[in-house]
């Protein structure tokens, strides 16, 4: 691991050890007062699990692997059930299109790169969006941000302040100016000035508003008036601390404007980082990113090996 690597590593393990102390710590205890495993030490595991909010699906799976495991294998040593515990999480991140090396890399023959970012208040949706383009920025490519969240007070000045912090150019409209025409404007505007990256906000009322979704949808129609493939990400930013909420959101979400990646956000101030083994198991749908700070580059490429051994590394 080179030296950029093992500072990501560290920043990953310092923001998840909430999650770490609130589910693999249990876990210690558990394993370190009891000398075999048994029927009620698998019991036991299954309740910690499913409090952390690795969700009942997901803890159903997980749990009946590792009974499978201990019966076929005869491990009876309870220290030994961390490491199958470890194994049976790995399987769950450390595979598919979740785990590509460079989520920032841009297909080619598709400028500007079209990214729509939804999620309700308060997920973090704007603070995302700044730390995306400024990491886009420091790759050298010009980017334009959208923003189309045009009913939630002071959200424009909140989206300029971060595109200020990028260094980046902000294409708006007055408040309450149809969302739809905003992004249709800015599409225009990155494709007049040849910019690689655009990054369209979005309104974030509650997820349950029928006519939120109704917008989202609109934004889509008209963006396709200029680019049949566009937008080419949706974007998913949900606050881990909701926990199983958020997997009603991304249900949500994803009937609404088919969501093809994931952010997690505020990994660093919750104990519910397992919400990231529910959502990834029962949607499919990648996590590209982890927020585990406020600085920039506290917004990581979501690397499911490097998560399971953050997680896990006392």
């Amino acid at each position: 691991m080179g030296l950029f690597d093992k500072l990501k590593f560290n920043r990953l393990r310092e923001g998840l050890s909430k999650t770490r102390e609130s589910l693999f710590g249990k876990v210690e205890r558990m394993i370190t007062a009891r000398s075999k495993i048994d029927d009620e030490v698998i019991d036991d595991l299954e309740e910690i699990l499913i409090r952390s909010d690795v969700g009942v699906k997901t803890t159903e799976s997980v749990i009946g692997n590792i009974r499978e495991r201990v019966k076929k294998d005869r491990y009876e040593d309870s220290r030994e059930l961390n490491v199958l515990l470890k194994d049976e999480i790995a399987k769950l991140t450390v595979y598919g299109d979740e785990n590509t090396p460079d989520p920032l890399a841009l297909p080619e023959g598709k400028r500007p790169f079209v990214m729509m970012v939804v999620g309700v208040n308060g997920a973090g949706k704007t603070t995302t969006i700044g730390k995306l383009a400024a990491q886009h920025k420091q790759r050298g490519r010009r980017v334009v941000i959208a923003a189309a969240d045009t009913f939630r007070a002071a959200a424009n000045e909140q989206l300029e302040v971060w595109a200020e912090r990028a260094g980046v150019p902000v294409v708006s409209q007055q408040h309450g100016s149809d969302p739809a025409s905003v992004a249709f404007d800015a599409l225009q505007s990155a494709t007049a000035q040849g910019a690689d990256v655009l990054i369209i906000d979005t309104a974030g009322r509650l997820h349950t508003k029928v006519n939120l979704m109704e917008e989202l949808r609109k934004i889509e129609r008209v963006l396709r008036k200029l680019d049949p493939d566009a937008p080419h990400q949706v974007l998913l930013v949900l606050d881990a601390s909701t926990g199983q909420n958020g997997l009603q959101q991304a249900r949500q979400f994803a009937s609404a404007v088919g969501v093809n990646g994931l952010v997690l956000t505020k990994l660093d101030g919750t104990a519910r980082g397992g919400i990231v083994l529910a959502i990834r198991n029962e949607l499919g749908i990648p996590v590209r990113f982890i927020g585990v700070g406020e600085q920039i580059d506290d917004l990581q490429p979501f690397d499911g090996r490097m998560f399971v051994d953050a997680l896990f590394q006392k």
